[in-house]
């Protein structure tokens, strides 16, 4: 038997789910956006809200950016910019 980590304190069933599709996910993401719906007590998938799904979607483009900065900075190839000329 394989025990799966459940990365959100909301759970609900995929019962639950077909049962009540938009009461269920409103239910359990009211907390902290987040829930686990899980297919015989595994985690299937996690449902969030369009809020935190936007966060999460910037989280990632900004470490994606601050990846090549750090990239690019670690080539040393400098070129001096005065502000006033922009």
């Amino acid at each position: 038997m394989t025990i799966h980590q459940i990365y959100t304190g909301t759970t609900a069933s995929i019962t639950d789910l077909k049962r009540d599709p938009m009461g269920t996910i409103n239910t359990g993401t009211a907390i902290n956006g987040t829930m686990a719906i899980l297919n015989r007590n595994q985690p299937a998938f996690y449902c969030v809200t369009p809020e935190l799904f936007k966060y999460l979607q910037n989280a990632i483009e900004d470490f994606e950016l601050g990846k090549t900065a750090l990239e690019r900075k670690a080539d040393g190839k400098f070129i001096a910019v005065n502000l006033d000329d922009l």
